[in-house]
């Protein structure tokens, strides 16, 4: 997968692509991360990429010239064109499986007020927030978003089947995870996890998905109640026990 990153700031970009996961996905070519900074495609001698808003009002907004630009230099057009923006359609699991099936994906990172809405109109772009708060630009989103589609290629984590294992994707928070030692400060791992018996494990990983997804999620957990006629007769009676129960 291809991903053109558009901001006025792309060395904040050095430490989440260029290390971790997304770091070796790139080593092995399955994703391509290529950031244009859009200070290269203004005419202002001083490289000025802002100016004042039409009407008055505090802030600067991201003139459309520059802009236009750096997609023009990106081959944009005809692409899918993300802006991130605090006003767009919040990131969902369902965004993210669709932005992880394509091949190639622009994401422009506004600035200050934002951008020139002529950018957004002729652009046709797709506006998507990561959450009901501002931050001082779309850089951040930016790279919340990439971490979060890149998951989902196939070959980016090694195990297939560990992206949709975990919190939300399954339908269900994820349950505590624990490590080496198996005693700390007096604190015991669960002795089941040290059983060996891997059908009791997974039943309580269930168990403790389940209470932890009804306290603080109960929006995720009545949907799963709703859409849980494929559960085993154990994994049955369990949920039938957390739906009793007052946290």
């Amino acid at each position: 997968m291809k991903i053109d990153v558009l901001t006025l700031f792309p060395e904040m970009f050095a430490a989440v692509t260029g290390s971790s996961m997304l770091g070796r996905a790139a080593d092995r070519g399955i994703i391509d991360i290529r950031l244009t900074n859009i200070r290269d495609y203004t005419n202002d001698k001083h490289n000025r990429a802002d100016d004042y808003p039409f009407g008055g009002g505090g802030g600067m907004v991201m003139m459309a010239d520059p802009v236009f630009g750096a997609l023009e230099a990106v081959n944009a057009a005809g692409k899918r064109i993300l802006y991130m923006s605090p006003r767009g359609q919040i990131m969902d699991k369902a965004k993210i499986e669709e932005l992880s099936e394509l091949d190639e994906l622009v994401i422009l990172c506004g600035h200050y007020e934002g951008v020139d809405q002529r950018i957004i109109d002729h652009w046709a772009m797709e506006e998507v927030s990561i959450g009901d708060y501002v931050l001082t630009g779309g850089e951040l989103p930016a790279m919340v978003l990439i971490d979060a589609v890149a998951r989902l290629i196939p070959g980016v984590l090694g195990n297939e089947s560990s992206a949709m294992d975990e919190s939300v994707y399954s339908g269900l928070l994820e349950f505590p995870q624990y490590t080496k030692p198996r005693e700390y400060r007096g604190m015991e791992v669960p002795e089941v996890l040290v059983s060996g018996n891997h059908k009791l494990i997974d039943l309580w990983r269930f168990r403790e998905s389940l209470l932890l997804t009804k306290e603080r999620r109960p929006d995720l957990f009545d949907e799963f109640v709703k859409n849980s006629g494929s559960l085993s007769k154990d994994e049955r009676k369990i949920l039938e026990e957390i739906v009793e129960i007052d946290v």
